[in-house]
């Protein structure tokens, strides 16, 4: 072998940029790998990040040290907390980003870390010795060693694209897949691997569009930065928003697809190649709700410097003479030009249970897999997971103990929970619904709940720690009533007073539901055999979603215990059925003594 690395990470995308810069951080000399070193960090679908509980993993890997954070600070175009009008445990911060520009940032990010290569190349096979990562193979022949090698190939593994009823090999438009990578890690490394499939949307010109017939979303008045780290009033002087539009799907559009679903690519490819359950084409959106008469779009900038707006909401397979017409028959795109053309991507991808919770693989020691290739969907899920990948590799290189997130203290810990234990049969998204302590892991206290973590790892500079230290203690001060000698904002900033303010309220405001959860938890742990009734109706159950009435149905499942167990039942889900269980036990007990 002519090279050598402590890790190599292979893919640059969203978990292979967190993963890269995680590992040179902890100090390790590392390799990122990528097809195209003018793709790095790209974003191919939305140019958004955060969301609903992706906000809040955003917030938890920038507590730890990552980069997604402070890079959609700098490269966001416009901010919002969505869910406002609710509790702070369910606010998620948002951001659409100029998506050129937050490539260039990571990319520049990459290039300055010391300890850190890049390298444009294709990775065709891993090597493994005695149940071992040891080394891969590029395209060139070229044998590199390593002690830990990370995977983060996205969408790009064995990629088809798919437009109507034409396919071709690509792992984005334009760009070539990894096509070698695939064979490795079934014969190699023992991998099973199967298909998902997931859809884009067409983005038309912004001066074609009649702006007068849509309705105006504005970013925050006063925005919210996603990085601890970001000094905010300065960050707001700086900071252009530009606005995002709402409009509807109407019946004429809704004919123009249900007309032409044969002519769709969403069926094409392998038979059991799932899409996102809530990332659908438009064509499923037509056939699984016939009665829905409109669907929202969202017109959403993709930034400051190109007339290029994505269509949110109208993901689509069809051929391009029909997407044309679709996208005309909805009001303010009458006249809407294509600029680039929506398609289906199917994939390969590693079913999760064959991971530990390191994100090591159970077959070949010091392989991590991170990202799409764990069957996840989103930027976001996707660094979280790049983010762990690299810690835990340069964990076990270093001789420490690993990383493992508890289901209590984060959103990631529940991500990785839930791929590893529960497997999938669709792509996974995360949601605060998936939160059973989400009162405790809200996106406010991220820093309070993380950074110890971080500065453990060497990935929060003892100055940055020394100033969290100090807000903490601040916290403490308030919360006390001890506000006659409160540090100024100069010496807390970036942290500020009315941070903490804020901070003390609401934690004020939810301890005593705190304490209540706390107790529920325990109480559920003591339900793991409590019996449900085989003619249980759980149509009757309001709080339910669709999916969890359809999967409790299929499966019938006999205890409490197995219905936790179901994919796709959140903890939310089984505290709602204990619930009404006891509920319905007192009202059995209650007529019984009435007779």
């Amino acid at each position: 072998m002519e090279r050598k690395y402590q890790v190599v990470v292979i893919g640059a995308g969203h978990a292979g940029c967190e993963a890269a810069l995680t590992c040179a951080r902890m100090g390790l000399k590392t390799l990122i790998i990528t097809l195209n070193v003018d793709s790095i960090a790209r974003m191919p679908c939305n140019p958004a990040i955060g969301g609903i509980a992706k906000g809040q993993m955003v917030r938890e890997i920038d507590a730890m040290g990552g980069e997604m954070g402070w890079i959609t600070d700098h490269a966001g175009l416009q901010f919002k907390i969505l869910n406002s009008s609710r509790g702070p445990a369910v606010w998620s911060p948002r951001a659409q980003c100029d998506k050129e520009l937050y490539s260039v940032l990571m990319s520049k990010s990459l290039q300055n870390q010391p300890n850190l290569e890049i390298l444009q190349s294709e990775v065709t096979a891993l090597i493994a010795k005695s149940g071992k990562a040891c080394g891969v193979k590029i395209l060139t022949g070229e044998a590199i060693e390593t002690d830990a090698v990370v995977v983060t190939t996205g969408t790009f593994l064995k990629g088809t694209i798919h437009l109507g009823k034409m396919h071709f090999d690509g792992g984005r438009f334009n760009e070539r897949p990894a096509a070698y990578l695939s064979r490795s890690l079934s014969e190699d490394c023992g991998l099973v691997l199967d298909r998902f499939k997931t859809t884009t949307t067409p983005r038309i010109n912004s001066r074609s569009i009649d702006y007068s017939k849509m309705t105006e979303q504005s970013g925050d008045e006063k925005p919210k930065p996603f990085s601890h780290f970001t000094e905010i009033e300065q960050w707001r002087k700086n900071l252009k928003q530009l606005s995002c539009w709402l409009t509807y799907t109407n019946s004429v559009t809704h004919k123009i697809v249900g007309d032409n679903l044969e002519l769709s690519s969403i069926p094409i490819g392998k038979v059991n190649s799932k899409s996102p359950r809530y990332c659908p084409a438009i064509e499923e959106k037509i056939e699984r709700y016939p009665e829905k008469t409109s669907h929202h779009i969202f017109i959403e900038p993709e930034g400051y410097n190109t007339n290029e707006v994505y269509l949110n909401g109208l993901y689509t397979g069809l051929p391009f003479n029909l997407q044309q017409q679709m996208i005309n028959s909805i009001a303010g795109l009458e006249n809407a030009k294509v600029i680039r053309y929506g398609y289906a991507i199917e994939y390969d991808y590693s079913n999760p249970l064959q991971i530990k919770k390191t994100l090591e693989t159970k077959t070949i020691e010091n392989l991590f897999l991170g990202g799409q290739i764990n069957g996840t969907t989103g930027y976001e899920e996707a660094a979280s997971q790049g983010f762990i990948a690299g810690v835990n590799a340069a964990l076990k290189i270093l001789g420490r103990d690993p990383l493992i997130l508890k289901r209590n203290e984060s959103y990631i810990g529940i991500l990785i929970d839930d791929i590893t234990t529960r497997g999938m049969d669709e792509p996974y998204r995360m949601f605060t619904s998936r939160a059973e302590y989400r009162l405790s892991i809200r996106n406010d206290n991220t820093d309070l709940r993380l950074m110890d973590i971080g500065h453990s790892l060497g990935l929060i500079s003892d100055k940055a720690y020394k100033k969290f230290d100090l807000y903490r203690q601040t916290l403490s001060n308030i919360y006390e009533g001890k506000t006659d000698n409160l540090p100024s904002d100069e010496d807390l900033c970036p942290w500020s007073l009315e941070k903490a303010k804020e901070e003390v309220y609401i934690y004020k405001k939810y301890k005593g539901y705190i304490e209540i959860q706390d107790k529920m938890a325990n109480k559920m742990k003591k339900n793991e055999d409590r019996q449900i009734p085989k003619d249980f109706d759980y149509d009757k159950i309001d709080s339910f979603s669709t999916e969890t009435k359809q999967r409790l149905k299929e499966v019938c499942p006999q205890t409490i215990g197995q219905a936790s167990r179901i994919h796709a039942i959140k903890p939310s889900d089984i505290a709602i059925l204990t619930i009404y269980l006891e509920k319905q036990k007192k009202e059995k007990k209650q007529k019984k003594l009435e007779k």
